[in-house]
């Protein structure tokens, strides 16, 4: 759909995403009460969609596993956790404080993007993933075995929580940030390189493109996304602790990726509020000795779920019953038979090479009756 020379498709996300942080945010400014727990969730859910959305960019776009994904959210989570408690004192714990936490953990974030990304992705397939996990176990591994004075060791990193009345508002416009960055650097020259490298280097090689060059721009450019995600969650919660950044934190954050569609922006955005509702919700329902059953039920959900998307038996019905089909279906005017008028077209001024009345007065004779002339009569 367009209007004028903009796609109002590229701008769904922005226009959604947007539209709830304004009335959220007006709620919790207003002083309207809202539960911890719903501002702890859209605190999670923001940092959520952005570790999709970056990861979405070396996965879905470039066609690369990678499995350490956490690691630069790790990276992210600590030095800008550590900023943060450093300039508390000084600057106070506002927006600016905030800002240069992102700044730096973002920036360190890519500098591992860098350091990975020059060797790692000389490799492909499997052995990327290895190296990438490898990656996220070493980094929390360092972070586990600093001393209580610098990065808190294996009790963790205390850091300044910010109020929760405005943080969800701050990390949700991060959101939008990194949706105009990624998006627009997807849809540009350099996207379309990346997504020719995920469809076929040999040919992207042979067309000119500089693969190793646009393999660590999307490389680092999911990874410095990763590590803002790593000081909001350092912002969210009051204390870092590396054990958070493992193995299985990655492969949540793939699942999300998965889910949603490789290479669909927005399915990624859906994938990661609905699993962080799910993890959210079971943690809280699943309470005592019932706990043990919660990563059963989350594992039942997201294999009925990727069955609904996948199974080629449900094909037909997900397409007449998806969210777009039934949108569709109801912006569309309905067929009123009164509203039948005649053709307007005047048949008795439409152009012909032939007039009608030469083609109905043509003689037809027989074949067995044309002489040698092709005249009529008899041999």
């Amino acid at each position: 759909m367009r209007i004028g020379k903009i796609k109002v498709n590229h701008y769904i996300n922005y226009a959604v995403i947007g539209l709830l942080t304004l009335v959220f945010g007006l709620i919790s400014l207003s002083g309207g009460r809202m539960d911890s727990s719903l501002l702890f969730l859209l605190e999670k859910t923001a940092i959520s969609i952005i570790l999709a959305v970056s990861l979405s960019m070396v996965v879905g776009f470039l066609g690369e596993l990678s499995l350490g994904h956490a690691g630069f959210m790790c990276v992210g989570a600590y030095l800008g956790g550590k900023v943060a408690a450093v300039l508390e004192p000084a600057l106070g714990n506002g927006p600016l404080t905030l800002l240069v936490a992102l700044v730096v953990g973002a920036a360190v974030a890519a500098a591992c993007g860098v350091v990975i990304g020059i060797p790692a992705l000389r490799l492909r397939g499997d052995y990327l993933a290895i190296v990438t996990l490898a990656f996220g176990e070493i980094v929390k591994s360092v972070f586990q075995n600093t001393s209580d004075t610098t990065f808190g060791g294996a009790l963790g990193l205390d850091t300044p929580r910010y109020d929760k009345r405005y943080l969800f508002i701050f990390a949700f416009i991060l959101v939008l940030v990194t949706l105009a960055v990624i998006q627009n650097f997807i849809r540009s020259k350099h996207g379309r390189a990346v997504t020719a490298i995920r469809d076929n280097e040999i040919a992207a090689k042979a067309t000119g493109i500089n693969v190793t060059k646009y393999k660590l721009l999307a490389f680092i450019l999911s990874a410095t996304f990763a590590g803002v995600a790593g000081v909001l969650y350092s912002y969210s919660n009051y204390t870092v602790q590396s054990a958070k950044f493992g193995y299985n934190y990655s492969i949540e954050i793939l699942v999300m990726v998965v889910l949603g569609g490789m290479g669909s922006i927005n399915g990624s955005i859906i994938a990661a509020a609905l699993i962080t509702f799910l993890n959210t919700k079971l943690a809280t329902i699943l309470t005592g000795d019932l706990a043990v059953l919660q990563n059963l039920f989350y594992a039942l959900i997201l294999i009925v779920i990727v069955v609904y998307n996948n199974a080629p038996a449900l094909k037909n019905f997900r397409n007449k019953y998806n969210a777009g089909a039934l949108i569709k279906k109801l912006l569309k005017p309905k067929h009123d038979p009164s509203n039948i008028k005649d053709d307007a077209a005047k048949w008795d001024v439409v152009p012909t090479k032939i007039e009608m009345n030469e083609i109905l007065s043509v003689d037809m004779v027989p074949q067995d009756k044309l002489d040698l002339t092709g005249k009529g009569g008899k041999r």
